[in-house]
């Protein structure tokens, strides 16, 4: 089976780029302290990071560079699979 690097890269860096847009809404709305020290709490780590005020900007650089990120991970898994699996 052939794989499609393009799409595979689309949805590689839609899902990362989507989770951190996720992620940078929580801090938008001042909810992403109390997950994060619920998470690090259910992991048996105290607490030491403070989450800053959200800022767009940096919000539009966490985003695009996650999803560019994850476009050229897709990209370059979806290679490796077609060169991996090539037809004997």
């Amino acid at each position: 089976m052939v794989v499609n690097a393009n799409k595979t890269g689309l949805v590689f860096g839609l899902m990362l780029g989507g989770w951190h847009a996720l992620w940078a809404a929580l801090v938008a709305f001042g909810w992403a302290q109390s997950l994060l020290n619920f998470g690090l709490w259910l992991h048996f780590i105290k607490p030491i990071y403070v989450i800053d005020e959200f800022h767009i900007r940096i919000a539009v650089g966490l985003i695009a560079i996650t999803a560019t990120i994850g476009y050229v991970l897709g990209f370059i898994a979806a290679l490796l699979w077609n060169a991996i699996h090539r037809p004997a």
